[in-house]
């Protein structure tokens, strides 16, 4: 099929399944190797201070259940911690670990580097509207923006 056939929606989640395979990839040789897609995503998901587990399940848009066997395999692993929240005494959060933090910035830097082979290959212009046109596209697509 010709790209001009393919929506713009399947463009985007092959360029996303990409990246997502090149950092996986990155932090299996790194030695986290025993992280998967699933928990990765969850991981994704966890906010600088900790995020309930709730808000984990309704973002990685999966159940509450399956996101707490995530987190529960991510928290013997060592990537994750369940804290107090600090404003209501009855729930938890789930925070990274320093070695979760690691990881993440190991990912973060993976991807940062794929966006840099890409704009190489768009060249500055196209990266700059490309980028433009997906912050804009945001605003109506992410209801956790902002």
């Amino acid at each position: 099929m010709p790209d001009e056939e393919l929506n713009v929606g399947l463009l985007m989640m092959i360029a996303h399944r990409s990246m997502e395979n090149r950092v996986f990839a990155g932090l299996a040789e790194a030695g986290y190797g025993d992280i998967t897609v699933a928990q990765g995503r969850i991981v994704a998901q966890i906010g600088a201070a900790g995020t309930r587990l709730t808000e984990l399940a309704e973002r990685a848009q999966v159940t509450k259940q399956t996101a707490g066997f995530l987190v529960d395999q991510l928290e013997r692993s060592g990537y994750v911690e369940r804290v107090a929240d600090p404003s209501d005494g009855r729930a938890r959060l789930v925070r990274l670990t320093a070695h979760g933090l690691a990881g993440a910035e190991f990912a973060n830097s993976i991807a940062e580097r794929v966006q840099r082979e890409w704009a190489v290959h768009l060249g500055p212009q196209h990266m700059r509207h490309l980028r433009a046109a997906m912050t804009r596209l945001r605003e109506i697509t992410d209801p956790y923006a902002g």
